[in-house]
């Protein structure tokens, strides 16, 4: 018999459904997105192959109508779990005017959508850091009940703005959850490059905040560490620092290839721990997916991706003469 552990920690059947659902849909609008690029219709792929478990379980432990979250470029499951859609995905991947990221200005994985909370982000990495800190400095002072949270690859905690974005919240006691997506590699350098540290997480304790390492292949337990993380915060305790440990299932971006860098045998390892294949066999081990739904899920998935897809494709470019729209105040 298998442990139920997702009752064990308040989650229904509906929701830890509701957690796959969105893990998949990440899965299926990044396969498009690649083969979308290497059919030249659209220029750029930064994937999130291999972290959906992290990301929506995280996600999932926020309060989506309340808190604000400052992604970095991979978190799709992220994004898809406080609103954002499929189609508005494809507008971004398409830089179609309709982009409701940038209007179709910055490249994809550049999320940013104020009615879902979800904070600009920039192209230098970790410069999301600091702005949640300030996010949730803000909603400190002006007494409001809210938690940010922020990610970051394990490359990025070794910026200066990771270490000082840190070291201001520990300090204030802010509410902010820092979450380092360790995927093993910062595009080619391997995590026994980066660290003089065992794991990222040892970082914590130089900030005054609870450190924690998790497996990113699996979503309850990301969501058990974050929802902890994320009650701790309200109650006026601090920051705290989560590291998930997955593995990049895809190269660094649709630029980059690989296998200069790492052994295919390695990723093919890697792939028989994919979080969508494991989390699948935990729901249908407790009984909650069965073939059935299992294909009335994919099919209802590869048409929502098939519309966006299309929608997206058709829709039309910025009018050249808006280029400087949302660059300068316009009275």
């Amino acid at each position: 018999m298998v442990e139920n552990r997702h009752q064990e920690l308040g989650l229904s059947d509906a929701e830890v459904l509701d957690i796959y659902k969105t893990m998949l849909l990440a899965r299926r609008i990044d396969e498009r997105m690649w083969l979308l690029n290497r059919a030249g219709k659209i220029p750029f792929v930064i994937s999130c192959q291999g972290q959906e478990a992290a990301q929506v379980g995280a996600a999932f432990a926020l309060d989506k109508n309340k808190d604000y979250i400052l992604p970095y470029y991979r978190d799709l499951g992220v994004v898809l779990t406080f609103g954002m859609t499929a189609t508005e995905i494809m507008l971004s991947g398409f830089a179609k005017a309709e982009d409701p990221n940038s209007g179709g200005r910055q490249m994809p994985g550049h999320f940013g959508q104020k009615k879902n909370r979800i904070i600009t982000g920039s192209s230098p990495v970790t410069t999301q850091v600091p702005h949640a800190v300030g996010v949730a400095l803000a909603g400190k002072m002006e007494k409001k009940d809210l938690v940010t949270f922020v990610t970051f690859g394990e490359g990025s905690s070794n910026q200066g703005d990771f270490h000082e974005g840190a070291n201001f919240a520990g300090v204030h006691k802010l509410p902010v959850i820092f979450m380092c997506e360790n995927n093993k590699y910062a595009i080619s350098v391997p995590i026994s490059k980066q660290l003089g540290c065992e794991k990222v997480s040892d970082r914590a304790i130089g900030y005054g905040m609870p450190g924690f390492t998790v497996d990113g292949n699996d979503p309850l337990e990301v969501y058990r560490i974050v929802k902890a993380a994320v009650d701790r915060a309200r109650r006026g305790e601090g920051p705290t620092l989560i590291e998930t440990v997955s593995y990049r299932l895809t190269p660094h971006s649709s630029d980059d290839d690989d296998r200069a860098y790492r052994a295919q045998d390695e990723v093919a390892e890697a792939k028989t721990k994919d979080p969508i294949i494991t989390f699948r066999s935990y729901l249908t081990a407790v009984g909650i997916l069965n073939d059935e739904l299992e294909t009335e899920i994919t099919d209802q998935i590869a048409n929502i991706v098939d519309e966006a897809t299309e929608y997206a494709e058709l829709a039309p470019y910025a009018e050249p003469e808006l280029a400087l729209k949302y660059v300068y105040e316009n009275e």
